[in-house]
């Protein structure tokens, strides 16, 4: 076989195999695209479950709901840990207590540590689902969306307090965009959990309360 026909097939193989990683990818991305046109922020949602695409697709809706939820708690811990931090700083600059400015940083980052519990609770609920029979289904369904949604109120209301002076308008900026990409990953969490039990309830024969 000559050196040229050698190359050639070297080549064409190649082409074919990024070709199919290509399409692969495409049709990957496609599938995401469609599983997150029920969210309210559907490029957050993509980014979220893309890296979790498999050969074998995508994980099943249950598993997407924990994804979200996972990352959604990541977030909230990080977010909380920051928070913090701006709130220890003020104290340690502030030799009068917690006056106006500390106070409300305060009580944002126990906002924050309510919406981290109560994220880690509903991820646990959810895992709970399928495990102890459909009986019990629309009493896990039925803490999940109070948690979520509760967590969701709490960072929602928490930068609110954040207005008085002592806190840079850097670290103002960069806790209102944690505290935003909290709540959106709660909002997806939340519809994607809702069309996961959507089809449990259908493919179980479960009838709404």
């Amino acid at each position: 076989m000559s050196q040229t026909l050698i190359s050639f097939i070297l080549i064409s193989f190649t082409i074919f195999v990024f070709s199919t990683r290509v399409e692969s990818s495409s049709r990957a991305r496609m599938y995401v695209d469609s599983q997150c046109k029920s969210t309210r922020y559907p490029d957050i949602c993509v980014q979220t479950l893309l890296p979790y695409v498999s050969k074998r697709g995508l994980p099943n809706p249950q598993l997407q709901a924990q994804i979200s939820l996972a990352t959604c708690l990541s977030m909230g811990r990080f977010t909380k840990s920051y928070v913090r931090m701006v709130a220890n700083k003020l104290n340690e600059t502030d030799n009068t207590g917690l006056t106006g400015k500390n106070q409300a940083i305060q009580e944002c980052v126990d906002q924050i540590d309510d919406g981290v519990k109560q994220i880690t609770q509903s991820f646990k609920e959810l895992q709970r689902i399928g495990k102890d029979g459909d009986e019990r289904f629309m009493w896990h369904e039925s803490n999940v969306q109070t948690w979520v949604s509760a967590a969701l109120t709490g960072v929602t209301s928490c930068f609110d307090g954040i207005l008085g002076n002592g806190i840079s308008e850097r670290e103002k900026a960069l806790i209102q965009a944690r505290i935003l990409k909290v709540k959106q990953l709660a909002s997806n969490s939340l519809a994607l959990f809702t069309r996961f039990t959507t089809r449990y309830r259908a493919s179980h024969g479960i009838r709404g309360p």
